[in-house]
């Protein structure tokens, strides 16, 4: 079917077989329709060169076709978080492919997180905003809740709040972890976590007591380590006398690949071969733990999924739709290397 500058909504209904409706819930709502549908009818706009008129669009709902998206604060700037950084290029190709676009916002210095959200608001320009790195508690949850403007979470908000977010099963991937380990023989595994009030360390923590119970582990406090920081000099005075130990454990899991790369450290410090003498094990799957030596075993968020259904969820919202009444929690994916045997 050739390209036409002049095809209409009408002619894509017509020539698809469809309402008006169904071709407009393609861009507006593609939630509402069946994955069948909103292919078939997707391919034949691509085919005929439909493309609605954006101005016309948003004076006709009122809304502005931009989400907002509130950038967290770095630990270190100097070092993007990688996680992060994936997550929000899942989510320009979601929010594209539903015909929005993404705005990044980020506090001026001395204006607090509210006081950025405010002005967005004011402003008038987006119509809903996606919150990452949600914690306990969290006052940006708080305030978007007490001014009635729609978000979504990446990370669990609190009992009593809305309930729109999207997060990995840190604990049960965590049990995926110890399971692997066990099944390799080890008996002995230490968890190696962080000084960190962040809840998905203290998630990650949980999974680890869950696993070793489960599998029949040595249970022994002595096996869980906290560490002051993630750098290699730290995490090497943290687990120094574990490895140094008569029963040393023969597994480390850490609550991170920062941290398991400190691990690695701390191994060779004590003259002990990884993989080898002892299995070391990480999450978030940074790029860099696939060119390690050995390439380290770890856990992959489901970027993808997790931009998927925030946005979806947002939609929703926005749409005056009721969203899920619960959380949604994705599936981590086990990436399994030569660090653990």
């Amino acid at each position: 079917m050739r390209r036409s500058r002049g095809v209409t909504i009408e002619d894509v209904a017509r020539a698809a077989g469809v309402s008006r409706q169904t071709v407009s819930n393609v861009f507006n709502a593609p939630y509402r329709l069946k994955p069948e549908t909103l292919e078939r009818v997707s391919a034949l706009i691509e085919e005929m060169g439909y493309r609605p008129d954006q101005s016309a669009r948003s004076l006709k709902s009122g809304t502005k076709r931009i989400i907002a998206y509130l950038t967290p604060v770095a630990d270190d700037p100097a070092n993007p978080n990688p996680v992060m950084s994936g997550f929000l290029e899942a989510m320009v190709t979601v929010s594209g492919e539903a015909g929005y676009k993404v705005l990044l916002v980020r506090p001026r210095p001395g204006q607090s997180q509210e006081q950025a959200m405010d002005e967005v608001i004011a402003s008038r320009t987006v119509d809903g905003f996606v919150l990452a790195d949600v914690m306990h508690d969290d006052r940006r949850v708080a305030h978007l809740s007490a001014v009635g403007f729609p978000f979504v979470g990446f990370g669990r908000t609190a009992p009593g709040e809305p309930q729109t977010w999207v997060d990995v099963d840190t604990v049960q991937a965590v049990i995926d972890l110890v399971g692997l380990l066990a099944s390799k023989g080890h008996r002995r595994v230490a968890f190696l976590g962080l000084e960190s009030e962040r809840p998905w360390v203290g998630h990650r923590h949980e999974g680890f007591q869950a696993g070793v119970r489960r599998f029949g582990l040595d249970t022994s406090p002595a096996l869980e380590v906290v560490s002051p920081a993630r750098d290699p000099g730290s995490v090497t005075e943290t687990l120094r006398p574990l490895l140094t130990a008569r029963a040393r454990p023969s597994a480390v899991v850490a609550a991170g690949d920062w941290l398991a790369m400190g691990a690695y450290a701390a191994a060779r410090a004590e003259g002990l071969s990884v993989g080898a003498d002892l299995a070391i094990s990480g999450f978030n799957d940074l790029p860099v733990t696939a060119f390690l030596q050995p390439a380290l075993t770890t856990v992959r968020h489901p970027l993808p999924e997790i931009a998927n259904a925030l946005v979806t969820r947002l939609l929703q919202v926005i749409d005056g739709g009721q969203p899920p009444p619960a959380g949604l929690l994705l599936p981590g994916t086990l990436v399994v290397r030569d660090s653990t045997g």
